[in-house]
């Protein structure tokens, strides 16, 4: 919808007036609460950018009468508006002249949306259509939620407990005991069904803590069901339900184990569409399950520079509500104990005394006893293959499993005896089937892959159990698998993404024969980033000559992460024209890290212009990273005003890490509210350092209590001068006891302040500092100077 000129660029240029006549005031935040009643914070900023037309007149007409009267006590009303007009301030501010620009701009809007409305009722028919059609032809569709079960939804089957009959095989779900998490997702869920809304929420938590089934129940209680609910195979699949329209309002998405949808080849493709997806017509609901390592993998920022396999990943879930589920029912062991009472799995579980519930009841604990302590035989060599297999999961492989790569991997895994002592004919095939038992008639090691469509199993393979994967995960961190493991992985796996990481994991660990195997047969399969891999292998094993030559035919192949390893290492040859040229020519190829290599070069040569409109250009191009090198040249340049704003943009992109920078320069500013709203999201965000700057702030502010809070909390997060700043508080207060231990916390770090402190407070005796190793100087009598605290702050954004 085109916008008339007249009225955003007269609210642009009352914005331009506050800013540079009248010295940013009143503030945006004051403006705000003018109208009755206040708007919301930024809205006003949003109406002097020209970003956004007032719904109502009247709150504009009480914004314009504060800065009117600003104008007057400044006494600038009778002097020009700026446009060459001749226009004065009091004309641009005048109520009559909003009052009317207003009413014509709603006019032109009103008659706007009734064309909007003709237009889309031509086409409204044909493509329901068209949309029909592409529907017929998914794979996967879209199924009323009532008709889901909860084995279907994906939940873990409970072990029966010891009154069911031991010969029935059924689907076992015990009674639910909702936690405190229950009710917060339900509401929010209920909110969006309400208000038509789109959602995403994930919910979170360690294997078999009961994520599906509170996603489950969540949904039978909040949404109705007559609510289509589609539960994709696959990645490929929900790409092609929603380009075929299939997910309308009022529909539910659910993405069980979401990173099987949003990491691989087409995870990135996924996550864009569902973003836009989420910008449309709802109430349109997104259900997901996160495991917290996968969930951090896919939300983590790269390094400057570096790849960003998750750009589109880390952006849709920079928007989702998360409920975060506990490991364990340790606050609910009452009502499970009355549950349990009628539940025959319940009962069993809490005969394992503990508040593991979720885990028992998913024969996660037998799970691990059958893989940790066999029983028989066989069982030492299924748990050969059950190591092989968390191995591969562990560093990387997402595809379903071959039995030969387990097979083949096995013997690493064993003794020299354990290996001289099997048959050689009937090993294997004993370890399959031990490794293959039904747990507590609930679960096992090795399960069976269903086919993407169809009946039965995929042949040939099998994946591990989701509790052994979180259980490997965390005892088989530090171990490095065998050379079978990784002779075996090039050998049987395909999937070049599952080569290529676990190339990277050998390189990591110094198994550089492997990672070179493992990394060719990713490139033979066509992946041309294991093959720039590769060559960087060369380059650093000191064959620099040969490197250069495979980038350049991979750069004269149409590689652009090959010509950026050439630049690079003409770069470091000292070629900087050579490598100059190249960059440019990544530039032209589409590498948006390029043009801030480019803009890097051009500032070290002296020409900043240059290399600003080179960051300017990667911005427009969209490349994130290049804000912060523009809003570095800007602080340099003395320009604080754009500054902020690049900031701004910076954090809007994700990257909350400025959020600390931007804070510093409200407080420097004077706008103390701001700066307050900002450390604390910078502290949501995890930069606990700034809990300190935080606490100071309250505490000028005569918040005393909460103060004291966030000194805890950042001494809690290993920050000394926090300590220090708490236990001169409690001293204030006249509890030497707690200060005294606190300075004594403090002396353990190693802070000498905090040992004269102490030394003080124990009348000056020497034996402080004999404690701790250090001479006394006969000066712990004289006055106190109390140390600045030290504020930790970003050099550079």
């Amino acid at each position: 919808m085109g916008k008339t000129p007249d009225f955003f660029e007269d609210l642009r240029r009352v914005g331009a007036l506050k800013r540079e006549y009248l010295g940013g005031k009143p503030s945006d935040n004051a403006l705000a609460k003018a109208p009755t009643p206040p708007v919301v914070r930024g809205t006003v900023g949003d109406w002097l950018r020209g970003e956004r037309f007032p719904q109502q007149v009247e709150p504009l007409l009480a914004v314009m009468r504060e800065i009117r009267a600003e104008a007057g006590r400044q006494g600038i009303l009778n002097t020009s508006a700026g446009t060459g007009s001749g226009e004065r301030v009091a004309d641009l501010l005048a109520e009559d002249r909003w009052r009317r620009s207003w009413a014509a701009e709603q006019r032109r809007r009103i008659q706007a949306d009734r064309e909007g409305v003709e237009r889309h009722q031509a086409h409204k028919a044909l493509e329901d259509e068209e949309r029909r059609a592409r529907q017929a032809a998914l794979r996967d569709r879209p199924r009323p939620l009532r008709s889901w079960t909860l084995q279907r939804l994906g939940v873990h089957a409970a072990i029966p407990g010891h009154r069911a009959d031991p010969g029935d095989t059924r689907f076992v779900a015990p009674a639910y005991v909702p936690r405190s998490h229950d009710s917060q997702l339900r509401k929010r869920l209920a909110a969006a069904v309400a208000e038509e809304a789109p959602l995403l929420v994930v919910v979170r938590g360690e294997s078999c803590t009961g994520k599906t089934r509170t996603a489950a129940e969540a949904l039978k209680a909040a949404v109705p069901d007559d609510f289509p609910l589609l539960f994709p195979a696959s990645a490929d699949d929900l790409l092609a339900a929603l380009a075929a329209d299939a997910l309308g309002p009022r529909s539910v998405l659910w993405l069980n184990e979401a990173q099987n949808y949003l990491d691989g080849p087409a995870g990135e493709a996924v996550a864009a569409a569902l973003l836009r997806r989420l910008d449309t017509d709802g109430p349109f609901l997104v259900i997901a399950t996160l495991w917290p390592d996968r969930d951090k993998t896919l939300t983590a920022a790269p390094a400057p520079g570096a790849d960003d396999p998750h750009r589109q990943a880390r952006a849709l879930l920079a928007q989702a509500h998360y409920t975060y589920l506990p490991g364990s029912f340790a606050d609910t062991l009452d009502a499970v104990r009355r549950a349990a009472d009628q539940d025959a799995s319940l009962a069993a579980a809490l005969e394992a005394q503990g508040a593991d519930i979720t885990q028992t009841l998913a024969a996660g604990p037998d799970l691990v006893a059958h893989y940790e302590h066999p029983a028989n035989p066989h069982g030492i060599y299924a748990k050969a293959l059950i190591s092989a297999a968390i191995d591969a999961h562990r560093l990387g492989v997402t595809a379903p499993l071959p039995l030969g790569f387990l097979r083949d991997a096995a013997p690493g895994y064993l003794t020299d005896r354990e290996r001289a002592t099997a048959d050689p004919d009937t090993w294997f095939t004993h370890a399959l089937t031990h490794a293959q038992t039904l747990i507590k008639q609930t679960t096992r090691p090795l399960q069976n892959v269903p086919r993407p469509s169809g009946m039965g199993a995929l042949p040939g393979v099998v994946r591990l159990a989701d509790f052994l994967q979180q259980h490997g995960r965390r005892t088989r961190r530090g171990c490095c698998p065998p050379a079978t493991f990784w002779n075996a992985a090039a050998e049987h796996l395909t999937a070049p993404i599952d080569l290529t990481r676990l190339a990277d994991a050998a390189k990591q660990r110094h198994r550089y024969r492997h990672a070179a195997q493992l990394y060719g047969a990713a490139a033979n399969s066509g992946n041309t980033d294991a093959m720039l891999a590769l060559v960087r292998m060369r380059e650093e094993a000191g064959d620099r000559e040969e490197a250069e030559q495979a980038y350049r035919a991979a750069a004269d192949a149409g590689n652009t992460d090959a010509l950026m390893q050439l630049a690079r290492m003409r770069e470091e040859a000292g070629d900087r024209e050579e490598a100059e040229r190249l960059y440019r020519a990544a530039v032209d190829a589409g590498n948006t890290f390029a043009l801030m290599q480019l803009a890097r070069i051009r500032e070290k040569a002296g020409d900043r212009e240059e290399a600003e409109q080179a960051y300017r250009a990667a911005v427009d191009a969209g490349n994130t990273f290049a804000l912060l090198g523009l809003v570095r040249m800007r602080e340099e340049a003395g320009d604080r005003e754009e500054a902020e704003r690049l900031y701004r943009a910076a954090v809007d992109a994700g990257h909350l890490d400025v959020l600390l920078n931007l804070a510093i320069m409200r407080e420097e500013a004077g706008d103390r509210e701001e700066a307050e709203r900002l450390y604390r999201a910078a502290a949501d965000a995890g930069r606990l350092d700034v809990l300190l700057n935080l606490a100071i702030m309250r505490e000028e502010a005569g918040d005393r209590e909460e103060a004291e809070r966030l000194y805890r909390a950042a001494a809690d997060a290993g920050n000394t001068d926090a300590l220090m700043q708490l236990a001169r508080m409690r001293e204030e207060a006249g509890d030497r006891e707690e200060a005294e231990r606190l300075y004594r916390a403090a002396a353990d770090t190693g802070n000498t302040d905090a040992l004269m402190r102490l030394a003080r407070i124990r009348q000056g005796s020497a034996n402080e500092y004999q404690r701790y190793g250090l001479e006394a100087n006969g000066t712990l009598a004289e006055p106190w100077a109390w140390p600045e605290p030290r504020i930790m702050v970003s050099d550079t954004p």
